[in-house]
């Protein structure tokens, strides 16, 4: 077995799939954490655009369909965090909790109650998203797949440097940032925080939704039950890590994108599937563990 046959453009491809959902999802928790609301409901999120993405698409037969009502159903989602964390002052981790486990019944049900299926739904009729070649550029050795990617992949790569000119050089992204760091500063300025910080969860969920789109239309053109396995929980992770910076979080995501594709490619080897599914999540737990002691550190020098 030769490990160094890993390393080939295919790998490069895998990597690219894995990061997609991870990316949009990571990109809707930092604008939300930013506005000062930790969302850890990313992986229902997720699963709800999975779910709802397949369904439009099967039934009207069109991706672009599917890929708006995703997004539209990820956003209304995410109202029940917007309206009860900003509105009705509840805890924001009790709420994304309960609607991570109302995500897993909810779509479970609907499966078995639309499709009259359970465990996976697949049909022809299902249109999947397409993948855009960019001539030329796609044949290029090694950096061809960036330029062979799905709609949304491109989206996902392009709104990284557009977030990050939002955030920092504009007039919106400093009341943003005003609002998750000195709300009440930010209201002496005449700034809603309260619409902001809704603004931000529900762009947050339409990112997510999006993020659900690709996983189910654009990497596999199916949905399973509880397909996000972790995704969303790994963007949660890829948001602290890059403590919601639009750069940090392609990298973060990156990361966890690469130990997914290596791991599917490990399957090639003979190496069995549930140890290689483990690799994205054994790379978060050492992420948590080396961020915790950094922060440890960071603590125990702030009181010396």
């Amino acid at each position: 077995m030769n490990f160094l046959d890993l390393f080939t453009e295919d790998l490069i491809g895998s990597v690219l799939r894995a990061l997609i959902p991870i990316l949009l999802a990571a990109l809707g928790g930092m604008l939300a954490d930013r506005a000062g609301i930790f969302n850890i409901g990313l992986e229902g999120m997720l699963l709800i655009g999975a779910f709802t993405g397949v369904a439009a698409s099967f039934f009207t037969h069109n991706w672009l369909v599917g890929v708006l009502v995703a997004m539209v159903s990820g956003a209304l989602f995410s109202l029940i965090l917007g309206y009860g964390t900003v509105y009705r002052k509840g805890d924001p981790i009790v709420l994304a909790i309960a609607m991570n486990i109302l995500a897993v019944g909810m779509t479970s049900f609907l499966l078995v109650a639309i499709f009259n299926v359970q465990g996976v739904f697949q049909d022809p009729g299902i249109d999947g998203i397409p993948t855009w070649r960019i001539p030329f550029l796609a044949d290029i050795p090694w950096i061809g797949p960036l330029f062979a990617l799905t709609p949304l992949g491109y989206l996902a790569l392009l709104l990284v440097p557009i977030l990050w000119v939002v955030l920092f050089r504009t007039p919106v992204g400093l009341r943003l940032r005003g609002v998750g760091e000195r709300p009440l500063a930010a209201a002496t300025m005449g700034v809603d925080p309260q619409r902001y910080q809704l603004g931000a969860v529900i762009a947050s969920g339409a990112l997510a939704g999006l993020g659900g789109a690709q996983l189910a239309l654009g990497n596999v053109v199916q949905f399973t039950e509880n397909m996000s396995a972790g995704r969303g929980w790994i963007a949660v992770v890829a948001v602290m890590l890059a403590r919601a910076h639009p750069v940090g979080v392609l990298a973060a995501a990156l990361l966890f994108g690469l130990a997914d594709g290596v791991g599917f490619r490990l399957q090639s080897f003979g190496l069995p599937q549930q140890l290689t599914d483990a690799g994205p999540y054994v790379v978060t737990l050492i992420v948590l563990i080396f961020m915790s002691r950094r922060f440890k550190r960071a603590k125990e020098a702030a009181v010396a």
